[in-house]
């Protein structure tokens, strides 16, 4: 057999060393490096999210930066060596005294060292020195375990461990931070009469991301406030009747130049966004009115954009060319200098049999004759081909945009809601609902978003806002 084959094998069989077998002075070791992963999973399990750990911000203080203070994850290297090395399999821990010298930052590379220092004949004890050193040679560690060893041999076949993948929200992080300079926008909030409504109100409030106007019936707003445990006593409250009243005072209101946004509130998005595209009291614009999801994929490298997914349920040619305006203003206010638009059909031939595949065409020559501009298009792609450069070379699909899309242009409402949903409960992801196209920035929330989601929602409003307001910064900035 050869050296490599040897190796293979060792590698593929775990050993124990049973008590009558280890000598005083016996050692195992193992060296590990430190990552962002390793905290995330640690506070997973654990539950310890102490800011110490996990907030980058301590260390504009000067103090920490990715920093486990208290040396969880050494600790847990001991226990590896220990359970795996030496003794290895079917040892029992019974206690350990550690002492912690120096910080372990992210990077690191940890070298932890067993060495038996006793042993009690009586119940098979051994007692281990312990040392974790870093790269450069200083104790991060020290201490003792104390285990009872096998008194058995065990071989066995080592068992890989299970992969574990952290679902980060960073997009949404990065979207936060950039909003920390921006005045917040005085937003008519529309009939927050449950408390999830009222609670995204005052959760983008406490986040500086708004300035509420609470437009609907007092008695119930105060109620869902009592409900919530929240103050909104310096909350300016518009007096509305019901909700489709609410939805009429906040489009004068957003008419008049009195707020800057609105949030959806507990009505029907039916119910407001009929008093949006009144033509003569709503807030259109020449461009047609329509959704999009800015979603948060942890598992998607680029930052998408999924349209139209809550407003145009058939949406014709003509409104896929401003469905996909939108979207492309959005996405260079959100610093995407040119994004790129995966428009989506079932196939990524064009068929005459499937108009999905004929509008993508279109849209594709309209953006060569200057119709659509500001970004790449490419269209029809089915979904895989989109988002997956796998999928788009096996397909023989050369193509600036497939695999690498930012916004997918769906067919129509029924594909653009399902993927969202798909993507939000299967995939793990956020999406931050927005509605373009209108006069000012309209934010839709559900009642099924977290917290992320909903402050996700309000900055994306906010930065749509700016880059309305400042028109030339924003393509500065995108550029």
């Amino acid at each position: 057999m050869g050296a490599q084959q040897g190796r293979a094998k060792a590698a593929a069989i775990i050993e124990n060393r049973t008590f009558d077998e280890i000598n005083l002075g016996d050692s195992a070791s193992l060296t590990r490096s430190l990552t962002q992963d390793d905290i995330g999973l640690f506070a997973a399990v654990s539950g310890d999210v102490n800011p110490a750990h996990m907030d980058e911000a301590f260390a504009r203080d000067g103090v920490f930066h990715g920093v486990i203070g208290h040396g969880l994850w050494t600790g847990a290297l001991i226990s590896t060596v220990l359970g795996t090395e030496l003794p290895g399999p079917g040892t029992i821990y019974l206690g350990q005294d550690l002492r912690f010298r120096k910080p372990v930052r992210i990077g690191d590379s940890l070298t932890v060292t067993v060495t038996a220092k006793e042993k009690r004949p009586e119940k098979h004890v051994v007692v281990f020195d312990c040392l974790c050193r870093n790269q450069n040679g200083e104790d991060v560690l020290t201490g003792i375990a104390t285990v009872i060893a096998p008194s058995e041999k065990i071989s066995r076949r080592r068992i890989d461990a299970p992969e574990v993948r952290l679902n980060r929200h960073d997009r949404y992080q990065r979207l936060i931070e950039r909003c920390a300079d921006l005045s917040p926008l005085t937003t008519a909030v529309v009939h927050p009469c449950d408390a999830a409504a009222l609670g995204a109100a005052v959760e983008a409030a406490t986040a500086g991301f708004i300035t509420p106007v609470l437009v609907g019936p007092p008695a119930k707003i105060e109620k869902a406030a009592a409900e919530l445990q929240a103050d909104i006593s310096a909350f300016r409250i518009v007096e509305a009747p019901h909700s489709h009243a609410a939805a009429a005072a906040a489009v004068a209101m957003a008419r008049a130049g009195e707020v800057q946004a609105l949030m959806k509130g507990s009505l029907h998005t039916d119910e407001l966004m009929h008093e949006v595209m009144d033509r003569e009291r709503g807030l259109r614009t020449a461009r047609r009115i329509s959704h999009a999801f800015v979603m948060d994929v942890p598992n998607y490298d680029q930052p998408l954009i999924i349209t139209d997914a809550a407003v145009n349920i058939y949406p014709s040619l003509d409104d896929k060319r401003d469905i996909c305006q939108n979207a492309i203003d959005l996405a260079q206010a959100l610093d995407i200098a040119e994004p790129r638009v995966a428009i989506l059909s079932a196939v990524e031939t064009v068929s005459p049999k499937i108009a999905s595949t004929l509008e993508a065409a279109a849209l594709c020559k309209m953006a060569d004759r200057g119709q659509i501009t500001g970004a790449l298009l490419d269209g029809p792609l089915a979904f895989d081909n989109a988002v997956s450069v796998e999928a788009a070379q096996t397909k023989g699909i050369v193509s600036p945009v497939a695999g690498r899309a930012n916004i997918l242009l769906v067919p129509d409402l029924e594909a653009g809601n399902m993927l969202a949903k798909q993507l939000v409960f299967l995939g793990g992801a956020d999406a931050a609902g927005i509605v373009l196209g209108a006069r000012i920035p309209i934010i839709l929330t559900s009642r099924a978003d977290g917290l992320r989601a909903r402050l996700g929602s309000c900055a994306v409003a906010a930065l749509l806002a700016e880059a309305q307001l400042h028109p030339a910064e924003a393509a500065v900035a995108a550029q």
